[in-house]
């Protein structure tokens, strides 16, 4: 299944460079493209868009402004010449952001997040996904349950620890965030750790080793944890 999209810019050069990039890709169809935001809002009102790309300094609305005034919301993909814009971008759930002049391997990266958060959440509406999505630096980005080493709470944000690469922030308690991982995988060893099972190699005085040589404690409300464990 091909997802549609649809893109939105004042300027003319700018829709022609999508288009080209669209016509690149086999996952996506392009549906129309539009200078005039207004026109752009009528369309998706009636249409069913799995994407939208959209500059955010347009002359009549923004960009933002546009999305914000949509009932339904596709994935949504901003373009951009100003990288002032892109914390607003952020704060509306947007799937990436592009800064101009685009190139096609950017364009690529940010269409492919948009085509696996799509595949994610028909996944997860059928059976377990195999990866978790979050939000870190403005851009959305894909988590494989398999490469997390340990998450880590820090008060309204949670760090993700991840096998021999930057670990990851995203804004979010960890209450809510162990919430989106499997309960078999995963169990909570502290009021600020979250653990892989399989990443555990030993128990011992009320800490936990990875197979990192990382050592984590067992806080004492957890420390029924450790049967589960089986360590």
């Amino acid at each position: 299944m091909r997802l549609t999209c649809i893109a939105i810019d004042d300027e003319p050069l700018a829709l022609k460079l999508i288009k080209e990039y669209v016509s690149k890709m086999p996952a996506l169809v392009l549906l129309d493209t539009f200078e005039d935001a207004i026109t752009a809002i009528d369309y998706l009102n009636k249409h069913n868009v799995n994407i939208l790309f959209v500059d955010i300094n347009m002359p009549d609305i923004t960009g933002i402004e546009l999305v914000h005034s949509l009932e339904e919301k596709p994935m949504v993909i901003f373009t951009t010449a100003y990288k002032k814009f892109a914390y607003e971008g952020f704060e509306l759930d947007a799937i990436d952001y592009l800064l101009k002049p685009i190139d096609f391997t950017r364009f690529n990266k940010a269409a492919q997040k948009a085509i696996d958060y799509h595949a994610y959440k028909k996944a997860k509406s059928a059976t377990e996904s195999a990866c978790v999505f979050v939000r870190s630096e403005y851009k959305m980005l894909k988590v494989m349950f398999d490469d997390i080493e340990y998450v880590e709470g820090l008060e309204d944000y949670v760090k993700i620890h991840i096998k021999n690469q930057k670990a990851i922030l995203t804004l979010a308690t960890l209450k809510t965030f162990i919430e989106k991982l499997p309960n078999e995988k995963f169990v909570r060893i502290h009021r600020s750790y979250v653990i892989p099972v399989d990443e555990v190699v030993s128990v011992y005085n009320k800490k936990v080793l990875l197979k990192s040589r990382k050592e984590l404690p067992i806080g004492i409300t957890y420390s029924g944890v450790i049967n589960k464990l089986g360590k």
